[in-house]
């Protein structure tokens, strides 16, 4: 591990806890890393999403109603 890493107390449900020990077991990775692969992911994918939002911000707002109705008058529906 990094020595400039920060170390900080999670709480896991049970199964969750034993899932992530035998992952780290079988991949011969520690806890510490498989979760901070994991947060990692997580916020990566935030940053997609969050730019998807910036490449749409000017498209028309349609109503749920409404995307329902044009569906349903296309006959997908």
């Amino acid at each position: 591990m990094d020595e400039t890493a920060k170390r900080s107390t999670i709480y896991f449900e049970p199964e969750l806890h034993r899932a992530l020990r035998m992952n780290a077991a079988v991949t011969h990775d520690s806890v510490s890393n498989l979760v901070n692969k994991a947060v990692r992911l997580s916020l990566r994918e935030d940053q997609e999403d969050l730019r998807a939002f910036e490449e749409r911000v000017n498209e028309p707002i349609i109503s749920y109603e409404a995307l329902l109705d044009n569906l349903k008058a296309n006959g997908k529906l």
